[in-house]
């Protein structure tokens, strides 16, 4: 496995991010230093799964690894269609929202040691997921140790441009009319990357491309995961009942992960 890449502290377990999926609503959004922002779909991520969601899940195999699960609207559907899935997500109100839901999810960061490991058969980097820890290489190396050999991760693009872009952000609630003033959460890396972007940090990563689509204002890309099956984890399968539930009625903290492995 790769090292770990460095986990900011808990940047969506702060107010406001965990504020606005208790209420649904936002509006919220990315900031960056220059003061740009970058619209949060709240709205989206806290209702049921869309059509362009449900055509991502139709092309979903086996046991399905939703990273950056939100309030869960993918793991819930999933679930609902009988499907063995899992969230991860580092904020507590993003995974209580999933279990709310009907999902199975966990308080826990993608670079940490995870139930199943090296034996997921998808993964899902969905809204914007891809920018986690701010270094898309990091991030596609440790899915590679994720997946099975094989293993297909599908992850949601930047639309219509070539950006690449690593920069410190903060989750903000706008208040001001005019600065973007208003509640700030604490400043954490993140990445964008559009589809051309995405293709060249994978294939470097050891990835395959598999296919490429855009459908409702929204861009997709899978991949394939070329990782040798010599190389395969010993780690527990992730379709195994036990582990995934046992997750959803031990206490969390935002300092520690819902479970020990």
């Amino acid at each position: 496995m790769p090292a770990a890449a460095a986990v900011p502290s808990a940047p969506w377990s702060a107010d406001p991010y965990s504020d606005a999926l208790r209420t649904g609503r936002g509006p919220l959004y990315l900031r960056r230093p220059d003061g740009w922002l970058l619209p949060l779909d709240v709205e989206r991520w806290c209702a049921r799964a869309d059509a362009v969601d449900r055509e991502v899940l139709g092309r979903c195999e086996g046991a399905v690894l939703d990273v950056g699960c939100g309030p869960g609207r993918l793991v819930a559907e999933l679930a609902a269609r009988g499907r063995p899935a899992l969230g991860i997500d580092v904020s507590e109100a993003a995974v209580s929202h999933t279990v709310r839901l009907g999902g199975q999810a966990l308080h826990r960061s993608v670079f940490e040691p995870l139930p199943g490991e090296g034996r997921w058969d998808t993964a899902l980097l969905i809204d914007g997921n891809v920018g986690i820890g701010g270094d898309p290489a990091a991030l596609l190396s440790r899915m590679c140790h994720v997946l099975t050999p094989g293993g297909l991760l599908i992850a949601e693009t930047v639309p219509d441009v070539d950006v690449d872009e690593r920069v410190d952000v903060h989750v903000v609630r706008v208040t001001g009319a005019h600065d973007g003033a208003g509640d700030l959460g604490p400043a954490f890396p993140w990445a964008r990357l559009g589809t051309p972007a995405l293709l060249r940090h994978a294939t470097r990563a050891g990835w395959r491309p598999d296919a490429q689509w855009a459908t409702g204002g929204r861009s997709f890309v899978a991949l394939r995961n070329r990782r040798s099956l010599r190389t395969r984890s010993s780690a527990e399968p992730p379709n195994s009942t036990a582990v995934i539930s046992s997750q959803r009625d031990r206490k969390s903290s935002p300092e520690r992960p819902v479970a020990d492995l």
